[in-house]
């Protein structure tokens, strides 16, 4: 009781300070003050374990504090954490090396801290190459809060801070759950939709279209996925306007859907691939992967992107263990049976509840989406709101969506080192929130 009651106190030091002290940057804070992490949870300052359904910020896919990553922390940093960026080192040699044998035609590596970054660089790269300046996006679209990178973003947050980039353009996402094009039986007519976006992005151009940047799984969108069919027709519209196709797999990249990469199930290899969040698996690492002849070019063009981190050998080694892990583990294996596991107690929630409009995604990037009524599909945010709040005080955290465009949709994204008693205990407490929320 005494060490409750110590709790208490210093937990309500810790929110005056909050108030004080901390510049509010987006997301309501829960009110729980988060003291340790271990596996699919975190811990409060109670000890009450809260499982984590979206690997902290999408990132964590070995869980937290992984004894490999726990390690390999604890021996680099006592060797080697930080360098000049003219100086190189072997862990960020051999994870260059490693990740530029993945693919072929992404065999030159950069690696840096954050997803902007990453993104950052490909734009920087692209327009570089190309000498053009033009970049398209989806309108559903997240690739960061930087310059470029926020240009290409348009899900949220364009408003009040001046100007973007110039010859920034967007075409529609193409979501099969709300169609702007039908075909015949009602559904998704995604050709016939980015016939027209084209149209509309060659009717504003001035010639100077340098790339398309894309995820191939919006997930800020609320977990949109390209259809089939769509990356290589995509890829088409690049190569006939001499573009370049980067993709982001921030969210999607190591395992996460079922292959290494997403774009690996279409079978079409962008020009500039950018990874982040999960490489690190929680921590601060990412890499942009382009092929020798980009590079090339960029080279002899005199390509600069200086940063304080690029090449740092702490976070090179950390994205080693995590490749190793992965492989050693079986995990992207693991994102299959366990996303198969997942979507099927998913789809029985959509069964039991009218207000579960929608299940989507792949492997263990899974996104449920909320609703007044399954006729209207009108997003039901207030409900949704009530079913996280349901949820984290039953103990489990999940990451949603609330933004009117996009819908109310829940992204769920847990480690690939799940367990199947965890994805139950998830599902359970997931339908004991909705009832709450129903009541």
């Amino acid at each position: 009781m005494a060490l409750e009651s110590a709790s208490n106190s210093t937990d309500t030091g810790f929110w005056s300070d909050v108030s004080d002290h901390v510049l509010r940057y987006g997301p309501v804070f829960e009110q729980r003050v988060i003291e340790r992490a271990e596996g699919s949870y975190v811990y409060d300052s109670s000890g009450a374990p809260i499982l984590d359904f979206t690997s902290g910020q999408m990132s964590s896919i070995l869980g937290h504090s992984h004894p490999d990553i726990v390690r390999t922390v604890r021996e680099q940093i006592g060797q080697l954490d930080h360098l000049f960026s003219g100086m190189l080192s072997r862990p960020v040699v051999d994870l260059s090396k490693r990740l530029g044998s993945l693919v072929p035609g992404l065999e030159k590596v950069l690696l840096l801290s954050t997803g902007a970054e990453s993104n950052e660089a490909a734009i920087r790269l692209a327009k570089l190459v190309t000498g053009k300046h033009e970049i398209v996006a989806f309108t559903k679209s997240w690739h960061g809060m930087t310059g470029a990178a926020a240009s290409a973003t348009y899900s949220h947050n364009r408003r009040g801070y001046g100007p973007v980039n110039p010859g920034s353009f967007a075409i529609p996402a193409p979501n099969a759950y709300r169609p702007r094009f039908t075909d015949s039986n009602g559904n998704l007519d995604w050709r016939t939709e980015l016939d027209d976006a084209f149209a509309l992005v060659d009717s504003q151009s001035t010639g100077n279209l340098a790339a398309f940047i894309a995820e191939p799984i919006l997930s800020s969108g609320g977990i949109i996925e390209l259809p089939e069919g769509y990356l290589a027709a995509l890829r088409q519209k690049c190569d006939e306007r001499e573009m370049l196709l980067i993709l982001d797999e921030a969210q999607t990249g190591i395992g996460r859907t079922g292959h290494m990469f997403a774009f690996q199930r279409d079978g079409v290899t962008p020009d500039i691939l950018t990874l982040s969040k999960t490489l690190g698996a929680g921590l601060p690492l990412s890499a942009v992967l382009t092929s020798r002849a980009i590079e090339e070019e960029a080279h002899r063009k005199g390509f600069v992107f200086l940063t304080t981190h690029v090449s740092d050998p702490l976070p090179a080694a950390v994205g080693l263990a995590v490749m190793d892990v992965v492989e050693r583990d079986g995990l992207i294996g693991r994102a299959v049976s366990a996303g198969q596991r997942l979507q099927a107690g998913l789809e029985g929630l959509k069964q039991r509840f009218e207000c579960v409009g929608d299940v989507r995604g792949r492997g263990l990037l899974l996104g449920l989406e909320i609703v007044t009524d399954r006729a209207s599909r009108h997003p039901d945010l207030a409900m949704a709101d009530r079913i996280g709040a349901e949820a984290m005080a039953r103990g489990l955290s999940m990451n949603i969506v609330k933004l009117p465009a996009m819908g109310a949709v829940f992204r769920i994204a847990p480690p690939l080192t799940i367990s199947d008693d965890e994805i139950d205990q998830g599902l359970d407490i997931m339908a004991s929130a909705i009832e709450a929320a129903r009541a």
